[in-house]
C-alpha cells in the first residue's frame, strides 16, 4: 500500500514544481491532488504558494499567450481557448492578450498565410482559398484577418 504524502513532505515538491516552470492554479491543484491530499490542504499550501510568488496566474498567462504566439504561431482564439481550458480567470486572459503586439501579431499571420498560399500552388484556386482559411482558423486567428490576409494575397504577386 502506498504512504499518503503529507503536506510538510508535498510543499518542497510542489514549490520545485512551481520554479521549474510557469503554471497555472488548475495544474498545481491537480498535481497536489495527485499527491493524494486533502482539499483543506490543497487550500493552504496554494495560498502560501501565491504569498510566496511561486504560483502567480496572471505572469502565466502572460507568458503562456506570448511563448505560444512567438513559437507556435497561435492565434488570439486559440490561445484563448487553451487558457479556458486551464481555467485561467477571463480577466487574466483578456491581460495576457494585451500583451501580444497588434503589428507582429498581423504580421505573423500575413506570413503564414503567405507560406501556406506558396505551398498550395499546384492547387485550384478555390480549393487553394479554401485550405489556406482552413489553416489559419486552426491556427486560432480571427476570420475577417484571415479573409483580408488572403485577399492582400490575391491582389498582390500570386507565387
Amino acid at each position: 500500500m502506498k504512504q499518503r504524502v503529507t503536506p510538510e513532505m508535498a510543499y518542497p515538491k510542489i514549490r520545485h514544481y512551481c520554479g521549474y516552470s510557469e503554471r497555472c492554479h488548475y495544474e498545481v491543484r491537480e498535481k497536489l491532488f495527485s499527491f493524494g491530499l486533502f482539499q483543506k490542504d490543497v487550500e493552504i499550501l496554494l495560498s502560501r504558494l501565491i504569498e510566496e510568488d511561486y504560483l502567480n496566474e496572471e505572469r502565466f498567462a502572460v507568458l503562456f499567450a506570448g511563448g505560444h504566439f512567438r513559437q507556435r504561431k497561435w492565434g488570439r482564439t486559440r490561445i484563448v481557448y487553451a487558457l479556458r481550458q486551464k481555467k485561467v480567470s477571463e480577466q487574466n486572459i483578456r491581460r495576457a492578450l494585451k500583451e501580444i503586439d497588434e503589428t507582429e501579431y498581423l504580421a505573423t499571420l500575413q506570413k503564414l498565410a503567405q507560406a501556406k498560399w506558396k505551398s498550395l500552388k499546384d492547387e485550384q484556386y478555390m480549393n487553394r482559398e479554401a485550405k489556406t482559411t482552413a489553416f489559419l482558423l486552426q491556427k486560432g486567428y480571427e476570420r475577417p484577418l484571415i479573409q483580408h490576409a488572403i485577399t492582400t494575397l490575391k491582389s498582390g504577386k500570386e507565387t
